[in-house]
């Protein structure tokens, strides 16, 4: 496929009569006609609009004086009665009732648990993520272990008492972009 050079192939040649493309002005007789006209039709607008006024200036009901003098008459003599003055029984009642409510107590689990956030090949990567823990406020622990694959650095915080306290830990380290975190059992 032969490649095209759009530069050197130039412009192409233009149209030596430019004049030709744009419009003739109208003649100054068109104008003077088009600009009487429009002034006849708004003339004529304005003089209707004044008709139109005149028109419905007369034509005035004389019934909506008569109802509106008629109001004031008819509020005074039917007055509306008293509000009655309402009492509240349960504001007496109320203190005389208690609600027990029964709650079974939680009960504490042997379990322990941790929150591991990361495993990483290079110690420096474990401890960087254990800085970013230790600005929310929560404390880490970086640990070396030893697997069939090689050597890896967990960070993890525990033990933890509750799983409760685990989400809690987990969420708040949502917050600062973290979402890695996994809550497992103390089993180590």
């Amino acid at each position: 496929m032969a490649q095209r050079d759009y530069v050197s192939r130039g412009r192409a040649p233009q149209n030596k009569n430019k004049n030709n493309n744009k419009r003739k002005p109208p003649a100054p007789e068109q104008n003077r006609t088009k600009i009487w006209m429009r002034l006849v039709v708004v003339i004529i607008a304005i003089l209707a609009l004044i008709y139109f006024l005149f028109s419905i200036k007369d034509n005035v009901d004389e019934t909506a004086d008569s109802t509106m003098e008629q109001l004031p008459q008819i509020v005074e003599e039917d007055e509306l009665p008293e509000v009655p003055k309402e009492e509240w029984d349960y504001i007496k009642s109320l203190p005389g009732y208690e609600v027990e409510v029964e709650v079974a107590e939680q009960q504490k689990s042997d379990k322990l648990y941790l929150l591991q956030c990361g495993s990483f090949r290079t110690r420096s990567q474990a401890e960087e993520m254990k800085a970013k823990i230790a600005f929310q406020g929560l404390e880490a622990q970086v640990r070396a272990t030893t697997g069939s694959n090689g050597e890896w650095f967990r960070v993890i915080m525990g033990p933890l008492q509750t799983k409760r306290d685990a989400e809690r830990a987990k969420h708040s380290l949502r917050k600062v972009n973290i979402t890695t975190c996994m809550i497992l059992t103390w089993n180590l």
